[in-house]
């Protein structure tokens, strides 16, 4: 049976492409390959979700600029719902533009995240948990995100952040958190090192933790327990999205299965998901 995921946060568009390197002042370069997809952590994790044979809605703010066409046409390819919190704005969508560098599959991104497209709980419409086995909230939208996670856990729904950096807010999000998964980039208030990290969100009762290092292997602690897992080390081609992409499988993962097994699961998923252009092509390699 089909379960169902409710993703909170970051809807973009982004526009990427592949190229020997990122432009330097003042100079034009031509790109070696270009796509256009529906972005933001938790669309990309919703993506992912759904892929793996589950049905996953996105939280967040669309609205009805032109571009949003561009948005809602990816994500209805996927099979991803969209529950709009400010349908009515005419703002254009926060857009990324990325440079995957083609030798080393690193990529330059800029964008301007969800800072001019906040809104308030009032947004979020009754019966939103209805039906949903997990919920994932990667702090882009802060207030709605706070919101439903207090929601979910009072319905016993688990609840995972993807903790790609620190967002202002976090902490009143983090005691209803039942898996923090984390990038090496998250950096807790006056938290200088990995292990000060894992006690922050230890304090806050969170019983399964993950830190991720790209292709290094990742730290997790589990009740209390220590421990590491190894990445599939892969030919790189694009590591965008990649975290996105994890933490979609991790959701996917941990409803059947225990928390080593769901991060081993979704390691190998992110990583084969390096070895393709893009955030999609890797979903269907034979095209």
């Amino acid at each position: 049976m089909k379960k169902h995921g409710l993703f909170v946060g970051l809807v973009t568009l982004d526009l990427i492409y592949l190229a020997q390197s990122p432009p330097q002042n003042n100079q034009k370069i031509v790109a070696a390959d270009y796509t256009t997809t529906a972005g933001g952590p938790a669309t990309n994790a919703a993506v992912t979700f759904s892929y793996l044979g589950n049905q996953a809605t996105v939280l967040g703010v669309v609205g009805s600029h032109p571009m949003t066409q561009l948005i809602k046409g990816d994500l209805a390819n996927y099979k991803v719902g969209i529950i709009d919190l400010a349908p009515t704005t005419q703002n254009a969508p926060p857009v990324s533009s990325i440079i995957v560098t083609q030798a080393t599959g690193e990529r330059a991104v800029i964008s301007i995240n969800a800072v001019k497209t906040q809104v308030t709980s009032e947004s979020i419409p009754p019966k939103i948990l209805q039906n949903v086995d997990i919920v994932l909230i990667d702090g882009h939208q802060m207030t709605v995100g706070n919101e439903i996670a207090q929601m979910a856990k009072a319905k016993n729904i688990p609840i995972v952040i993807d903790g790609g950096s620190w967002k202002n807010g976090f902490d009143k999000v983090l005691p209803f958190v039942d898996y923090a998964i984390c990038s090496a980039n998250f950096d807790p208030p006056n938290c200088h090192t990995e292990d000060e990290v894992f006690a922050y969100l230890s304090g806050f009762g969170i019983s399964h933790i993950a830190i991720t290092h790209g292709e290094k292997p990742m730290r997790y602690l589990e009740h209390g327990k220590a421990g590491v897992i190894d990445v599939p080390i892969v030919p790189v081609v694009d590591t965008l999205g990649a975290g996105d992409i994890f933490h979609g499988a991790f959701c996917h993962n941990i409803l059947q299965k225990s928390f080593t097994t769901a991060l081993e699961q979704a390691a190998h998923v992110a990583s084969f998901s390096c070895q393709f252009f893009g955030t999609r092509h890797w979903m269907h390699p034979q095209q």
